[in-house]
């Protein structure tokens, strides 16, 4: 009867193993399906931004030259905050600006210049501005 009793708990201890080692095998490859999920969902997500931005720098270029002043202000303000939210995307914004106002050549003398021009070169100084900081703090 002993020998019966041993080789039961042999097979049960055995059979606890192999269901151990079955279970953390499924929840590994639950954490693999987990993990491949969240980077599909971190580039989708990455792809609706590039989308979402591109979309707003489009419609803002094309409002640049309306003849609205509140509709080229409008435009400037959202390519300026484009500039300061996604700092990968302010060198090509401040190039368009600095292109815009080169393009426009306009000599206001001792006028001030419209307020869009000078919102404008207020977001082209405050942007040089955080480059020379962020210089100076390497």
């Amino acid at each position: 009867m002993q020998y019966w009793v041993a080789l039961s708990e042999i097979f049960r201890n055995v059979g606890l193993v192999i269901g151990g080692a079955v279970g953390i095998y499924l929840a590994w490859q639950r954490v693999i399906a987990s993990n491949n999920q969240a980077e599909a969902q971190m580039r989708q997500a990455e792809l609706s931004r590039q989308s979402h931005v591109t979309e707003l720098f489009n419609r803002a270029v094309g409002q640049l030259k309306d003849e609205r002043l509140e509709v080229r202000l409008g435009a400037i303000l959202t390519l300026g905050q484009v500039c300061k939210d996604f700092q990968d995307l302010s060198d090509p914004v401040l190039t368009l600006l600095s292109t815009y106002l080169r393009e426009g050549n306009v000599d206001y003398g001792k006028v001030e210049p419209p307020v869009d021009v000078a919102e404008i070169v207020r977001i082209i100084a405050l942007r040089s501005q955080r480059v020379v900081e962020a210089k100076d703090d390497e």
